[in-house]
């Protein structure tokens, strides 16, 4: 297993109609965390179904498949760099947490997610950290269903307050990867 190397994946939708939706979120979070760790410029490779860019100590990757084919994508990943699933961050949207919030948990994520639950049936694991990102802004309205709701694009105001949060949760990741990043033993 590769103990030196520290994965973060964003999940999303393949394509321009897809971008800026809220199940785009783990895309748009992966965008600027790798900004943060001068790491621009993402290499397509079809074998692994991801965009990924890499420095010494990180990964970062865009899956390219479909948000319910995402352990796919993952699977490929862990595989061709052999990773250690403790070394995984998966960031992704999240119904279960309002707009303007996040979470970093380890080995938990939302009630229902079909991203992460074909990434659950891949890995065959839960255990790996979760960068939960709130999408949820109906205020209790469940009229539309939520396959549907996740495909829309923020509002104006939605937006400002999903940059907001992605800026404090950009500073928050920051630091949690740099402090549980493991570096090879000497």
């Amino acid at each position: 297993m590769n103990r030196s190397l520290t994965a973060v994946i964003g999940l999303g939708n393949p394509g321009a109609a897809y971008a800026g939706t809220r199940h785009n979120a783990g895309h748009e979070v992966l965008d600027a965390i790798a900004r943060e760790f001068l790491c621009e410029n993402f290499s397509e490779n079809k074998k692994i179904n991801s965009a990924v860019g890499k420095t010494s100590d990180y990964l970062f990757a865009k899956t390219l498949t479909y948000m319910n084919l995402s352990g796919q994508a993952v699977r490929a990943l862990v595989d061709y760099y052999q990773l250690e699933t403790s070394q995984v961050y998966i960031i992704h949207d999240d119904l279960d947490l309002e707009l303007g919030t996040y979470k970093i948990q380890f080995g938990k994520g939302p009630e229902l997610h079909n991203g992460l639950l074909s990434i659950y049936q891949h890995l065959g694991t839960k255990n790996f950290w979760h960068v939960r990102v709130g999408v949820d802004n109906r205020q209790g309205s469940r009229a539309m269903e939520p396959s549907d709701y996740v495909l829309q694009r923020f509002s104006t105001e939605e937006k400002a307050a999903f940059d907001i949060a992605l800026r404090k949760l950009v500073e928050e990741l920051v630091v949690h990867l740099k402090t549980h990043h493991q570096a090879p033993a000497v």
